[in-house]
């Protein structure tokens, strides 16, 4: 079997590893989560997953080789995660990505995350050809991406302040649903009216396809604070419902607005909060009858895994991009292109 490629993530709490074929087919995916782990601070708490990932990623490994039913020898490439993410948690994957290409005369590959979210949709959609619009939205980044071809991008918008789903866990946070945020409020706002609250949508004049989602968050925090201080009832399921779909329809518009203006049918939706069912509804109906198809990954690739820093780690080895063995962790490692 051609184009095998070891993935490895461990960027932010999910130790993952993952053998793909061809940069389409997965092979086995393994991912051990770190949820129960942090979930007592509210958070990602970075030593603690650093300690984590030490402790479980040539576990880890071994299962992936295993579940694809492959040897060592098999492999053509080995991928990691160099960044964005937390610098500890990073170096766990890079130093056993070096270890192993050293030691087993295997070429390696630095991935950087964000264009590990954009290519989980290349795994789940085998028709999936550039020109297409990405949204990469997600606990730590939102931006909106003309992908141009394999590895060419240009940015289209970007948060100008919290990424979508950090205003999710903070506002899960002050509402006591508990962490992770997403999840939570998108399972109680399913129970609330979404038009109860009228919640901002911050609009940026001089860059119409950037996000800020601070203003909705204070706009929560502040909603919530003058009803505790009146002695109100607080209607939690409509809070949620009601910030979500302030965050979920900005979302929405100027994704479709990009792909309009950049003139392409395709978006591919990718990220933690790609799997908001809100978010997804809302695609389907404001893309009906525009022509434009919007995708998504199976939720088990929109969380951090290592299947798509494996696809991305394929065709930047087809195009003759691999890294020194000196390659460090970059914790705001920016998205550059290569192609």
């Amino acid at each position: 079997m051609a184009g095998l490629i070891l993935g490895i993530e461990t960027s932010c709490d999910e130790t993952a590893a993952a053998v793909v074929a061809g940069g389409r087919q997965i092979l086995s995916n393994v991912i051990s989560s770190q949820i129960e782990l942090h979930r007592p601070f509210g958070g990602v708490v970075p030593e603690l997953a650093s300690r984590n990932h030490l402790e479980n990623i040539s576990l880890i490994i071994e299962e992936a080789l295993a579940a694809a039913g492959i040897t060592w020898e098999d492999l053509d490439g080995i991928a990691v995660t160099y960044g964005p993410g937390l610098v500890g948690a990073l170096l766990v994957g890079v130093t056993v990505a070096k270890a192993i290409a050293f030691a087993r005369r295997i070429p390696l590959v630095g991935v950087n995350h964000l264009e590990g979210h954009i290519f989980s949709n290349f795994l789940a959609h085998p028709q999936l050809e550039p020109p297409f619009v990405a949204l990469v939205v997600s606990g730590g980044h939102t931006d909106l991406l003309q992908v141009l071809d394999y590895g060419q991008y240009r940015p289209l918008g970007q948060t100008r302040d919290d990424a979508a789903g950090e205003a999710f866990d903070k506002v899960a946070r002050v509402l006591g649903l508990g962490y992770p945020g997403g999840p939570q409020i998108d399972a109680v706002a399913r129970e609330g009216n979404p038009e109860a609250i009228s919640f901002p949508r911050a609009v940026i004049k001089d860059a119409p396809l950037d996000f800020s989602f601070s203003g909705v968050k204070t706009a929560v925090l502040n909603y919530l604070n003058r009803a505790r201080q009146r002695g109100e009832a607080i209607d939690t399921a409509d809070v949620a419902a009601s910030f979500q779909a302030a965050v979920v329809e900005v979302l929405v518009e100027r994704t479709l607005a990009a792909a309009a203006q950049c003139g392409v049918d395709r978006v591919a939706v990718c990220g933690g909060v790609a799997a908001n069912s809100a978010l997804r509804s809302l695609f389907q109906e404001r893309s009906a009858g525009t022509g434009i198809e919007v995708l998504y990954p199976p939720l088990v690739l929109c969380t951090d895994n290592a299947a798509m820093i494996a696809s991305v780690g394929y065709y930047r080895l087809q195009a003759g991009h691999t890294a020194p063995l000196n390659l460090n962790a970059v914790a705001n490692l920016p998205l550059e292109s290569w192609g």
